[in-house]
């Protein structure tokens, strides 16, 4: 008999009707993100008319954007079994240094000055991440102190190179040149969001689709498993925490057009908000399981709070961070929930 003639085996599946059984294939883990920001649509609609408008939700979009691009490098360094505490730290080291690169002049100070600066950016955001990784992997020491110690460094240099003070652009033609980064759009939708959907997409296909992402994935599994079938773990987590910087960078590329000035207090609690992105999306802290599309669903979830936050008037904008703060706790509780059920 064939498999399409043969008869479904009750016993074998345990009685469940067909609907049961594809339900209880999703996982659940992974489409919850996506129910949760569903739900907080409906609220926001319900507290507020305006919160559906195209304007409001293109702008939540385009805020969104800089988390969420961070959250997709903090992706790879959370599923490889690592953590980084300095990325708010370093975006705002990358603004300065990209901002201070601007006001140096040179290369006519046109658009190939702008791609210069966007390159050292990349430059300084991809060494910082190297630096967090060598020393994580060569020093053998818990990435918690790691990038805790190197998110005091980085912050401290951005003041020193501010004088306590901002770093601004000083040329209003190159401030020209840079805002559209920000304010433009291609075909409807704002530059930055086809940003984070770019990164998002080559997140999901280095994560899902190459070997280095499966490797990933096995370290922040089992470690030792991983190395016994011929796995260069360090190697792996290093390039993780390189892969972290790249998209501080590319984010800060994004946010620098915005205010056009750096501070010591630009990206504060980045970090928080990163991993609350990441967590709430699906990817185990524990490390082992990484997505990608939960990731940015959950950094545009932060920021939907937030807009709702403001519009309802219920709860103080200043508070948002502490509603933050409670969702990571919560999305905790929830993940050892299901592990404990699993």
């Amino acid at each position: 008999m064939t498999d399409e003639a043969r008869p479904l085996d009750l016993d074998k599946d345990g009685g469940r009707s067909g609907l049961a059984r594809f339900f209880g294939e999703i996982d659940m883990a992974a489409v919850a993100p996506f129910i949760a920001l569903a739900a907080l649509f409906l609220l926001g609609a319900l507290l507020n008319p305006n919160f559906l408008t195209t304007n409001n939700l293109m702008n939540v979009l385009t805020r969104s954007s800089f988390i969420a691009i961070i959250a997709v490098g903090a992706t790879f360094v959370i599923s490889a079994g690592g953590l980084d505490l300095s990325v708010g730290s370093s975006a705002a080291l990358v603004a300065g240094i990209m901002i201070l690169f601007l006001n140096g002049g040179g290369l006519d100070g046109g658009t190939l000055l702008i791609g210069a600066a966007m390159g050292v950016a990349i430059l300084v955001g991809g060494l910082a991440g190297f630096a967090n990784g060598a020393v994580t992997v060569l020093g053998r020491i818990e990435p918690f102190i790691v990038t805790l110690g190197t998110m005091a460094i980085f912050r401290s240099v951005t003041t020193w190179l501010a004088d306590g003070g901002s770093i601004a652009v000083k040329s209003p033609d190159v401030r020209g040149l840079l805002r559209p980064i920000y304010t433009g759009t291609v075909f409807g939708l704002p530059v930055p969001v086809l940003i984070m959907a770019v990164v998002g997409l080559v997140g999901a296909f280095i994560l899902y689709r190459t070997a280095f992402g499966r490797h990933v994935i096995a370290v922040g599994s089992n470690e030792d498993v991983a190395r016994y079938s011929g796995v260069h773990v360090g190697r792996v987590r290093a390039l993780t925490y390189v892969i972290q910087g790249v998209c501080v960078a590319i984010a800060v590329i994004v946010y620098v057009p915005r205010l056009g000035a750096a501070t010591a207090t630009t990206g504060l609690l980045w970090e928080l908000q990163a991993i609350t992105a990441v967590v709430i999306g699906g990817t185990a802290l524990r490390g082992g399981v990484g997505r990608i599309w939960g990731t940015i669903c959950g950094a545009f979830m932060l920021e939907v709070v937030g807009n709702i936050m403001v519009l309802s008037s219920l709860v103080s904008e200043y508070l948002i961070g502490a509603v933050q703060g409670v969702i990571i706790v919560i999305a905790m509780l929830v993940q050892k929930s299901l592990m404990r059920r699993s």
